[in-house]
């Protein structure tokens, strides 16, 4: 609230001569940005290229910050970094700031060069038998491939292909018996025709033995493990350093592209300093050895088998969430403590396979300061992650073909707590790259994201979800494990649909201290307090994770299961449910999970907000999957005790609003556009209250009736003082508000003149 105080003061007080600084003052309070996407065509790069895609966002959106990527040229040639110091210098007058993407994957080419023997590999598996006694010959052949981080630049090209190890074996019924495993790697013959292709001739084994043959791609990218990523890393942020970035941008990092999440888990992200990380963590175990095990099984060795699976995926997590973190802390260093660091660690936007296989689901482990996911990430994801970064807004990165569903998006993001970072339209192959950037200036969607602005004033927490599902990190990336691929989406989706929020957790944040129990007994996630706490499929979870919840068992939130708590990280027994006791209740399946939850809420008469419906996205193992979406009307709250009412349904800029409700036993009549908010404080009086399109709103200890319709937002300091913004209201501050605050920030609608300008009293200063 200090900071809210301390902004306004710097932008109403005197001598505040220029646009840009008001916006600097207005980022530097803490206050959330608004975020547009720009990526850079190569029309960007020629002489004033930039000037377009500025000039049009600083006169026709609301944009304060922009996402910026160009991905023609590597990040480290001298031409990009002039482009980008000039782009700023324009950028700046205008009250637009820029971070920028300097990810180690746009200097792919630049790192090969000084460090050829740390790019990134594949192991790739292939099983054979013998007919007849005769020898058998497999091939291997190796992809380019590419993802939204290619741009103008190489694909991951297969740069090369080697043999690596050949197993002998004999079979049971029960799969491989481990004591008949043999190395036959100076038996087999290799021949290569390319960088692309193996070929492996493999001698005839005895009856009733196969073989494995494993090979390696090199990729075009860093090795994840390398020596000299983080130092590279750094490097590249080191050339930028200089400039007045507004920060920096990381996005979708992980393991090169694999859009199939490896099935038949065939596939293994390897390196030599991969498998001398894997051989410390597991007591000196061989990673080429256990990729036979976890791929195939072995008779006897279940435990062994899901163990090693275990450590393989949370060396890729932990890894992954490293380079995050020093990515994170570098930009701090460079930029400083304000600047931003964007966008999302969300690849396929659903919590499955391929992200697994990408980062291990490193979402709630890749530090940002704000939540922040793309395309049709599920929404307990969303809500859940800006309390894992204590921002009370999340950000979603969006696109579509047309302006309309930006619209849908926006008002559906706004009831559950979070905000656009738009994307230009895609995929548009019919629009230039100038065109596709700015056409969206022209739509309806800037004028909606502006009036949300009277929102952000008042927003000081994030969305209210009395449940939490907390799902086996471990346990639903381990496909030898009772529960693969799912991460309790299901629950908190049919829970989200009957009007009570859930969000969804990894048990990871439990082991890393996120998620905690805090001093009144309550399982909490930021200011998050749970109500109602779901542990899914918690198998394999560590020691960590059940002491946790064996203290919340003792205290205030209401704790189900679903699943057995029987095995440990490394697999061994383990009475996970009896050291939990009775006060954990166990559920059949996730229906009687669901209905044994909302009962639970509806004794306690917890309150209903508007229910979520269902829509299908195509991330899931078996294709389609439903999850809960939020519909563009309808109402929610924040934890700090915020009632939100949001109408987007007809009309892009906002519905009316023309209601009366109860809320925290008092009576609030609105007559809004769009959007109305308000808070109570403790004594009675209102604490804040925002509206779009306001007409008139009358509560007790307050009544405004205003001769025209303007977006309006105020907030109550410590001292009493109320302080306040008003948008698309022309001519002289009316009396009703000036009543409330004698000091008003004048807020303008894009393309409406000058976007900021200072508004005490009378008409413009």
């Amino acid at each position: 609230m200090v900071l809210l105080w301390s902004w306004l003061g710097a932008v109403c007080a005197p001598g505040l001569a220029t646009i840009a600084r008001a916006e600097d003052a207005r980022e530097k309070a803490g206050l959330p940005p608004v975020i547009g996407a720009w990526f850079w065509s190569q029309e960007v790069l020629e002489p004033d290229g930039f000037k377009k895609f500025l000039d049009g966002a600083a006169a026709h959106s609301p944009y304060t910050l922009l996402s910026t990527a160009c991905r023609r040229i590597e990040v480290t040639e001298p031409a990009m970094r002039e482009q980008v110091e000039k782009a700023l210098r324009h950028a700046g007058p205008l009250g637009l700031r820029i971070a920028l993407e300097v990810d180690i994957r746009l200097a792919r080419q630049a790192f090969r060069a000084l460090y050829p023997d740390e790019l990134q590999e594949e192991l790739v598996l292939k099983f054979v038998d013998f007919t007849n006694g005769a020898p058998a010959e497999v091939t291997f052949r190796g992809e380019d491939t590419s993802d939204h981080m290619n741009g103008g630049l190489p694909k991951y090209e297969c740069l090369g292909t080697r043999l690596v190890r050949a197993y002998a074996f004999a079979r049971g019924p029960d799969g491989i018996d481990p004591a008949t495993v043999r190395n036959i790697t100076g038996d087999v013959v290799a021949t290569s025709g390319d960088p692309r292709w193996l070929a492996v001739r493999v001698p005839a084994q005895a009856p009733g033995r196969g073989a494995c043959v494993i090979a390696a791609h090199t990729v075009l990218a860093p090795d994840v493990f390398a020596p000299h990523l983080i130092e590279f890393q750094r490097g590249i942020i080191g050339r930028y350093a200089d400039l007045p970035l507004a920060g920096i941008m990381k996005d979708e990092w992980g393991f090169p592209p694999d859009h199939t999440g490896n099935p038949a888990h065939d596939r293994y992200w390897y390196s030599a300093a991969m498998a001398a990380e894997y051989g410390t963590a597991s007591d000196g175990r061989d990673l080429v050895r256990d990729a036979l095990l976890m791929c195939a099984g072995e008779t006897g060795l279940g435990r062994e088998r899901e163990a090693a699976i275990n450590r393989y995926r949370k060396l890729c997590l932990d890894r992954n969430v490293a380079v995050e973190d020093d990515f994170y802390r570098a930009g701090k260093e460079a930029f400083g403590e304000d600047a931003f660091i964007v966008t999302h660690a969300t690849w396929t936007p659903y919590p499955g396979a391929q992200e697994f296989r990408k980062n291990g689901l490193s979402w709630w482990g890749a530090t940002r300061d704000m939540g922040q996911s793309d395309e049709s990430t599920p929404y307990p994801c969303r809500t859940s992650l800006a309390k894992r970064w204590g921002h009370p807004l999340w950000y979603n990165q969006y696109y579509a073909k047309e302006p309309e569903p930006y619209v849908r998006e926006l008002w559906a993001g706004a009831l559950a707590g979070g905000r656009l970072n738009v994307h230009p339209l895609y995929p548009r192959q019919d629009l230039r790259g100038g065109e596709r950037d700015t056409l969206l200036f022209e739509s309806a969607l800037m004028g909606a994201m502006a009036r949300l602005r009277v929102l952000d004033f008042i927003t000081r927490a994030p969305l209210e979800c009395p449940v939490a599902v907390v799902f086996g990190h471990a346990c639903a990336m381990n496909w030898a494990g009772p529960s693969y691929n799912r991460v309790g989406l299901e629950i908190a989706s049919a829970l989200c649909a009957q009007g009570y929020l859930a969000d969804l957790i990894p048990s990871s944040l439990a082991e890393s201290g996120a998620l905690h129990l805090n001093g009144d007994g309550w399982l909490c996630l930021g200011p998050q307090r749970y109500r109602a706490v779901v542990l899914h499929q918690p198998e394999y979870c560590g020691e960590k994770e059940l002491a946790l919840f064996e203290r919340a068992a003792r205290g205030k939130s209401a704790l189900f299961r679903v699943g057995g708590w029987t095995r440990a990280f490394d697999a061994r027994p383990l009475d996970g449910a009896g050291r939990l006791g009775s006060g954990v209740r166990a559920c059949d399946d996730d229906a009687a999970c669901v209905a044994s939850v909302a009962r639970l809420l509806g004794e306690a008469c917890v309150a209903r907000v508007t229910g979520w419906t269902a829509q299908l996205t195509g991330w899931g193992q078996a294709g389609a999957v439903k999850h809960a979406a939020p519909p563009t009307e309808g109402h929610g709250a924040l934890t700090d005790g915020t009632r939100v009412r949001v109408a987007g349904t007809g009309n892009p800029a906002g519905d009316p609003i023309i209601e009366t409700f109860e809320w925290q036993g008092h009576t609030v009549s609105v007559d809004a556009v769009g959007v109305a908010a308000i808070r109570f404080s403790p004594d009675g009086r209102v604490a804040a209250f925002a509206a779009g399109g306001l007409r008139r709103v009358k509560t007790d200890g307050l009544e405004i009736v205003l001769p025209e319709r303007c977006d309006v937002g105020f907030v109550r300091g410590e001292d009493g003082a109320c302080r306040g913004v008003v948008q698309g209201l022309e001519g002289e501050v009316p009396a009703p508000l000036r009543a409330i605050a004698p000091q008003w920030f004048r807020l303008r609608r894009p393309a409406d003149g000058p976007r900021y300008s200072r508004g005490a009293g009378k008409g413009t200063q």
